[in-house]
């Protein structure tokens, strides 16, 4: 299930750095709209009152933490090793996100209740959640198979609630849009080069999932070495 001392720190650090070079275009997008510079933010970030403040605060608590560890532990821990021993590792890869997209739609039930647009888009809202989540459970799948720790996808998981769906839109609109684009094709380019090489099992040790397989007599290769 992913608990283990074996390889955590790589495991914590190297999907994170992954995750965050994908997003090289928002963050860039973040620091050019904060009014702060580099140095302030990072006190506020530091600020013992500031993490006071988070871990006080319901939706945060949600958000950051137990949304991420929660669902990972149920789509990505548990359901991966009761699947891949049926179906091979990587169709169950694209199918644990299906059901991790599913569960995503109470959303609709939300925004129907408050009436907050009207029918058609709200459920165009949510096919896109759906598509979008499905994809990123697909990844933080590679995540788990690849370092054999839950760590790295809960941790992937909580960045990325934080920065949210990236803004195309805005970026587009942005004053300074061509040095933002070109964070956004860079940060894009960059975690394509460093996929493989960041999550090589090599760097984890002993990766649980794949060893189950053995056992159970499946062959699967690519996603274990």
């Amino acid at each position: 299930m992913g608990f283990r001392l074996e390889g955590i720190f790589p495991a914590a650090l190297l999907p994170l750095l992954l995750t965050m070079i994908l997003f090289l275009g928002p963050l860039m997008q973040l620091s050019m709209d904060c009014p702060c510079d580099l140095t302030d933010g990072l006190k506020v970030v530091l600020a013992p009152r500031s993490w006071a403040r988070c871990l006080t605060d319901m939706r945060w608590l949600r958000n950051q933490v137990i949304a991420p560890l929660t669902e990972e532990l149920v789509f990505r821990a548990c359901m991966l090793p009761m699947l891949a021993p049926c179906t091979g590792l990587g169709p169950a890869v694209f199918t644990c996100p299906l059901f991790f997209g599913v569960a995503h739609f109470h959303h609709i039930i939300e925004q129907l209740r408050f009436r907050q647009s009207s029918v058609g888009n709200i459920f165009l809202s949510a096919a896109f959640q759906f598509s979008y989540t499905a994809v990123f459970g697909a990844y933080t799948a590679f995540l788990f198979i690849r370092t054999g720790h839950l760590i790295g996808p809960v941790l992937c998981h909580s960045f990325c609630n934080y920065m949210g769906f990236p803004a195309v839109c805005a970026a587009l609109e942005h004053p300074q849009r061509w040095p933002l684009l070109a964070g956004y094709a860079l940060g894009v380019g960059l975690f394509l080069l460093l996929l493989q090489p960041l999550t090589d099992p090599k760097l984890y040790g002993s990766l649980p999932l794949c060893v189950l397989l053995e056992r159970t007599g499946a062959s699967e290769t690519l996603l274990c070495s």
